[in-house]
């Protein structure tokens, strides 16, 4: 896998594995599933820690949170009810030892210096565990919530540059003045520092020109969305060439939505499920404030996304036999992803089925020590 530069000695990037695993939303309702599909699975403290206390045993290394102020309407609400996320990070980094935990943090609702406070206060209680992923506040009903007025999209990425500036300052430097075009710093402070050096690890979701300079320049990972392998193997490399122009190297990130059945048959049949009792309200107010308009693709194109974004917000499809999904992650290593997030309709159980059905794999093929 790609080591981040700098990153050589930071436990996430061991060598000797070949693709990292995470769990990704499990702190908003519905999770990554836009369905009204049967599920166990509540965003309550109860569930959250019986996961994460579960993926630590299982090995896995990373969890991550969405982001989310308020619901996408519909049936669902789709992820109307969340646990904030740099609470559910304290409270998490305080009862595991080893996974690190991430928390999604946008930049117009969170001012720098409580970010960098929050940021180094959960490095501590977890020893040194903890990363932001960054993101400018794309939803706009969520900013507009807040007073926030919404930027056009590369100003959000100005903003959100000075933002990480001034956070990186505090977690480095102390008594600092900073006078930008979003925040004036008078005397800047900040202790103790983070237990991580120079600072905790940094994600950024983004793929437009914009996202992908703000990664290469600033963060460690980039978090992109693959549809396809040979169209992310491109995506890769052209977030990879840009962070090489500033002398740097980025991990990659993405998610994936599981669907692991004993027969392919039967997890297809899975699929179609979840896709038929899709939340269509709510899947057009996402992809329209996301500023997706799938009326422009040909038919085919737009039943796959909406397939895609119902099953997993738009994570790689893994679907099939424990077998099968174990090959594809190969694959995904293959064209350069170091570290997979992945979602299921129903967490708990399907996580304890992946521990036993595809863990075992993924050793088997090299993929995991």
């Amino acid at each position: 896998m790609a080591i981040p530069s700098g990153r050589s000695g930071h436990p996430l990037f061991d060598p000797g594995q070949r693709i990292k695993l995470g769990i990704f939303g499990s702190n908003v309702s519905n999770g990554c599933t836009i369905s009204t599909a049967e599920s166990s699975f509540r965003p309550t403290w109860e569930q959250n820690l019986a996961l994460a206390r579960r993926a630590e045993a299982l090995g896995f290394d990373l969890l991550v949170p969405v982001g989310r102020w308020k619901g996408f309407g519909g049936a669902t609400d789709f992820n109307g009810e969340c646990l904030e996320v740099y609470t559910w990070a304290a409270a998490l980094a305080a009862v595991t030892e080893r996974i690190h935990i991430v928390a999604t943090s946008h930049v117009p609702t969170v001012h720098p210096i409580v970010a960098a406070k929050q940021a180094a206060t959960i490095d501590h209680i977890s020893g040194g565990r903890f990363g932001i992923n960054v993101v400018c506040g794309w939803f706009t009903p969520e900013m507009e919530m807040f007073g926030v007025q919404q930027l056009p999209h590369d100003d959000r990425y100005a903003r959100a540059t000075e933002w990480i500036h001034v956070c990186k300052r505090l977690w480095q430097e102390q008594d600092f003045d900073h006078a930008g075009g979003y925040y004036r710093i008078k005397a800047g402070y900040l202790r103790p520092k983070p237990v991580q050096q120079p600072y905790p690890l940094l994600i950024n979701a983004g793929v437009s020109p914009a996202g992908i300079d703000y990664a290469a320049r600033e963060m460690d990972v980039s978090f992109c969305l693959i549809d396809d392998l040979a169209r992310g193997r491109e995506t890769i490399a052209r977030i990879r060439q840009r962070a090489a122009g500033y002398g740097r190297e980025l991990g990659i990130m993405t998610s994936a939505a599981v669907v692991c059945r004993s027969s392919e048959a039967e997890a297809r049949a899975v699929w179609d499920h979840i896709v038929a009792h899709g939340d269509r309200a709510a899947l057009d107010n996402l992809l329209t404030t996301f500023g997706v308009h799938s009326q422009s693709m040909d038919p085919a194109q737009a039943r796959a996304l909406a397939e895609r974004f119902i099953v997993g917000w738009g994570g790689y499809p893994l679907v099939g036999t424990p077998q099968q999904v174990a090959e594809e992650i190969g694959r995904l290593a293959d064209i350069g992803v170091d570290i997979l997030l992945l979602s299921w309709l129903d967490y708990v159980p399907e996580l304890d089925y992946f521990g036993e059905q595809v863990l075992p794999r993924l050793r088997d093929l090299g993929l995991r020590a």
